[in-house]
């Protein structure tokens, strides 16, 4: 397992658009997606998990990525959150 933790940078948070991207983004990658922030843990490939979360700018996520090619997932993953998501 690997993780690292990234901020919400994009204006609106996580909301619909943002979280389909990230999910068909983290759905091309095997091992598992999870996304932990303020007590809470969502399915990186479950666009309801991560809409539930209710992930605002500022929020600090650890991204958790687990499994085959789970290196190359978390450097998506960060990547994706830290360019706002195509929003920021």
């Amino acid at each position: 397992m690997v993780s690292q933790k990234v901020t919400i940078i994009n204006p609106m948070g996580m909301h619909m658009r943002p979280a389909q991207l990230f999910v068909n983004e983290m759905s091309a990658f095997p091992c598992e997606v999870t996304l932990h922030a303020d007590g809470r843990e969502a399915n990186g490939k479950s666009i309801l998990h991560l809409m539930a979360a209710c992930l605002k700018k500022g929020t600090e996520v650890e991204v958790r990525c687990d499994g085959a090619q789970e290196k190359e997932a978390l450097e998506k993953a960060v990547e994706l959150i830290s360019s706002g998501l195509g929003e920021a």
